[in-house]
């Protein structure tokens, strides 16, 4: 794992438009429910969104220096407009050969960590040229260098590909690796990777592949699909999968690499065949790559990741060794969570080891129904076993294979879990000790976060890969790790370091967040390639430090006095709201499930002289396999309220209370499947926190909405049919109302349509949309590509909803995907949210007469005759509810 692997450690937020090209109509108030364009919501929420952006951090692999990556703001929907394939699952930006929608860097600066732990002076990363987008930034391995894409005008035929460039660290000057502009990455998969801290292996479009073919104007023949075999494949409604051979051969063509090894000098050397590369990992020794790629025969039922896999070893400079395996397609690998493909999987090099090579296969045949012990075996051999050489046997489980971490010959974790039970366990084996019996560290349920030990920490060895960091105490022989852990408690978060006696279990609490006013977490080590183990007198930790109302800073923190030392100082994104009130609230559900939610107040809110406010509730189901796990506190009262582009906690800047992600429990006991009460779970979970809210004198009873994004709006809509005493309205974003469409399984789900169909029915909010009563404002992506929620799905339910004379509207968005990325897009999204929550919740009266523009034209909505005029009917209140 490179050390910028390490660097996503900001919250990302809006900021402003480098150049959009919206259509934009005035933020006016009045009801242009019909009007053309795209809107922008009013001031206060605006000012928030475009925030200016905080940068990524990223740090050598020798904690030595850090970058601050600079990213821009939303981008214009012109770039969500650029044309793209949608194939095998991916989406294809063609004119890049990249993925499509890719977010970028637009600049990067260094700083020395001295030795004081401060900061020296910013040096800015030069020679890029104008307007540069960077992508995909690695450390060479000595921390000297640093490795990027760039892309700039993308309207330019010659600029528009990703090349590759270098940043030398000590100077900062950025120059292009290849001397030649006629070679372009190819990202669709893997990229590059440094072997060693001079020489990269780099994923080339091949320069003689041509030009991209073109669909034939008269079709190869029928498409033809068959199962002639009867074979049982059940598979999720996977999106932009393969449709013919046309779409094969433009997967060959854009997928299609040819592998280059480029040195810092600019020598370089072509090695291997063209072929769809999917990943390259060098040995930690630095002597053999591990070559990965996907072949046919394709697809049309299942995703590239499921197509043909073969894994190769080469040496280091590009020479076959031998093939590891080359796996079938696995169109049948069953939709039972921990179900796997068959083969070997999980294919990894040993971290502590030069070359070793460790894999997984099960024994189950991938199926997790079947009953069988062990399930899963771990195997061990060398890069070039000898003649007659066996692989050895590391460790054998009863549940699922779920990761391993390595430390040396005497230590490894094994972890593995099991959904059904949510059981997980935590293995200690000895891997070059085969006298020593492997020993269970932890046994537990991973929904009791209660009872997580933490995870241990990591440090990076001078092989640059990452193992467990062994700690020591001056005049004690023992052998200790540090569990870094959230610290999940009644009261809330509470992080930790524990130090942990790898021989006894005992462990002793030696860092712990400020409970009180601040959430304080463990970031990473700051030792750098040292070997051995770490003198715990000589503990450097990185660490962040927010409060409720104080955003996110870094510090470094040494031992043994503890002292912080902060190396960040960002400003306050939206200080307008820097006096919200935000509170951790618990109650209790009819059932005895203790409930759980973050309360929010807008700025100055006072109840006595304001009195109840409108409420906006924002939240998102989960499934559990237990009360007790169900009703445990999660996240922290202490946390910055960190407000995305399209948060609800925009709302607080229009004097609204949030009550942001009450816990909704579907909780299934025993035998017990939860799905089969979800309905009745679901509105017991939300009578009680509207019940608290209302309570507390904060929310206006008459004026409550509810809102979610996919499962949450699939919660939404369910509310509004099977609760419309709660809320006055509701606002869906993205989700799938009818669960016939996705008749193999949804979310946590794994029993078809046909194994439960009363469920799948009960569930499904298309089937009571005559029951929906109350406004229903629902939003989806044009190009959505999350299976299961399907743009059709809010397509049809509209229809459903109109069909009854429900009040309702759609918005669909242009271009956009699950999520919302465009500026134009999501400012509008919010204009119409603000829009449907003043008309319907704020304006919302319990007397019954309060007059509402319907938008329906079952009730009356406003509608546009043939000459274009607008006509509107009103009608009132207790006619629609």
């Amino acid at each position: 794992m490179q050390a910028a692997r390490l660097t996503n450690i900001l919250p990302i937020r809006a900021a402003e438009v480098d150049g959009a090209s919206a259509n934009y109509a005035s933020d006016g108030e009045g009801d242009s429910s019909i009007g053309n364009g795209f809107r922008v919501p009013v001031q206060e929420i605006r000012n928030i969104v475009d925030a200016p952006p905080l940068p990524t951090l990223s740090f050598s692999p020798q904690m030595d220096k850090m970058l601050f990556l600079k990213r821009r703001s939303l981008p214009p929907l012109a770039d969500l407009a650029r044309p793209e394939e949608k194939l095998a699952g991916l989406r294809i930006d063609g004119k890049c050969n990249s993925r499509s929608r890719m977010s970028f860097y637009t600049g990067i600066s260094i700083f020395q960590i001295l030795d004081d732990c401060t900061l020296g002076p910013e040096k800015e990363v030069y020679g890029l040229p104008t307007g540069a987008k960077i992508n995909f930034s690695t450390w060479s391995n000595d921390g000297k260098h640093l490795a990027f894409s760039v892309r700039t005008n993308e309207d330019d035929s010659n600029n528009h590909m990703l090349r590759l460039w270098v940043a030398d660290i000590n100077s900062g000057e950025a120059r292009a690796i290849f001397q030649s502009p006629d070679i372009c990455l190819n990202t669709i998969f893997d990229n590059f990777v440094w072997i060693n801290s001079s020489t990269l292996l780099v994923c080339t479009i091949p320069y003689s592949r041509g030009e991209p073919p073109r669909r034939p104007l008269v079709p190869f023949g029928p498409k033809i699909q068959s199962n002639e075999e009867q074979n049982v494949i059940q598979s999720r409604t996977y999106q932009d999968l393969l449709k013919d051979e046309y779409d094969e051969d433009l997967f060959d063509y854009y997928a299609t690499s040819q592998l280059v090894l480029i040195s810092l000098d600019g020598s370089m050397k072509i090695v291997g065949s063209p072929a769809i590369y999917t990943s390259l990992v060098p040995s930690p020794d630095e002597n053999y790559l591990l070559i990965s790629s996907i072949h046919r025969p394709y697809s049309f039922t299942v995703p590239c990741g499921r197509f043909p896999k073969k894994v190769d070893l080469w040496t280091a400079d590009g020479k076959f060794v031998r093939e590891i395996c080359d796996l079938p397609l696995a169109e049948d690998i069953p939709i039972t969570h921990n179900s796997v493909r068959r083969g070997k999987r999980s294919i990894q090099w040993r971290a502590d080891k030069p070359s070793t090579l460790v894999w997984v296969e099960t024994q189950d045949g991938g199926d997790a129904k079947m009953n069988v012990s062990p399930r899963d075996i771990i195997y061990s051999e060398s890069a070039e076993p000898l003649p007659n050489e066996f692989p050895l046997i590391l460790h054998k489980l009863d549940l699922r294979f779920n990761g391993i971490s390595w430390s040396d010959d005497s230590l490894a974790l094994v972890y593995e879990s099991w959904y059904k039970t949510r059981r997980t366990r935590t293995w200690h084996i000895s891997p070059g000790c085969e006298n020593v019996n492997p020993r269970i560290l932890f046994d537990r349920s991973f929904e009791d976060v209660y009872s997580d030990p933490g995870t241990p920490m990591k440090r990076q060895t001078p092989l640059g890969t990452y193992v467990i960091a062994k700690f020591k105490k001056t005049g004690d022989e023992g052998t200790y790790l540090l569990l870094s852990g959230s610290g999940a408690s009644p009261k809330g978060n509470i992080p930790f370091l524990d130090l942990y006696d790898l021989n006894t279990g005992s462990k002793e609490r030696i860092w712990e967040s400020d409970e009180k006013k601040y959430y304080e977490t463990v970031v990473a080590l700051m030792h750098g390639q040292d070997g051995g183990e770490i003198n715990l007198n000589k503990l450097k930790i990185l660490s962040s430090k927010e409060s409720k109302t104080e955003n996110t800073q870094y510090y470094i923190v040494t031992w043994p006095d503890k002292k912080s030392h902060q190396i960040t100082n960002f400003p306050h994104p939206y200080p307008q709201l820097s006096s919200l009130k935000k509170e951790m609230i618990t109650y209790k559900r009819k059932d005895g499930v203790q409930l759980s939610a973050t309360l929010y107040l807008p700025p100055h809110y006072d109840p006595v002289n304001d009195g109840p406010l409108p409420c906006l509730m924002w939240s998102y189901p989960g499934e559990f396999k237990s009360k007790e796990a169900a009703g445990q506190v999660r996240g922290s009262p202490n946390e910055f309220a960190g407000i995305g582009p399209t948060s609800p906690l925009l709302w607080l800047a229009r004097r609204f209370v949030i009550l942001s992600g009450p816990t909704i429990p579907i909780v299934g006991e025993g035998n017990e499947e939860a799905n089969d009460r979800y309905v009745e779970q679901l509105v017991a979970s939300a009578e009680a926190a509207v019940e608290e809210v209302i309570r507390r004198g904060v929310a206006h009873p008459d004026k409550i909405a509810v809102g979610g994004h996919s499962y949450g709006a699939f919660m939404t809509a369910n509310l509004l049919a099977h609760a419309p005493h709660l809320f006055c309205c509701g606002i869906a974003r993205s989700g799938a109302y009818n669960r016939t469409l996705t008749p193999f399984g949804f979310q946590n789900e794994d029993r078809t349509l046909w194994e439960a169909v009363n469920t799948y029915v009960d569930m499904s909010p298309f089937i009571a949309a005559n029951k929906i009563k109350k406004p229903i404002l629902l939003v989806h992506g044009e190009d959505d590509n999350n299976p299961g929620t399907l743009t059709m799905q809010s397509d049809r339910f509209y229809s459903a909803l109109k069909g009854h004379g429900a009040l309702c509207r759609l918005v669909i968005l242009p271009f956009e995907s699950h999520g919302y990325a465009a500026r134009e897009s999501v400012m509008h999204l919010l204009w119409e949210t603000d829009r449907w929550l003043n008309k319907y919740c704020v304006a919302n009266s319990s007397d019954g007469h309060q007059p509402v523009v319907a938008e329906s034209t079952a009730v009356g909505a406003v509608e546009e005759d043939d000459a274009g005029t607008q006509a509107a009917q009103v009608i009132y209140k207790s006619s629609l509810w």
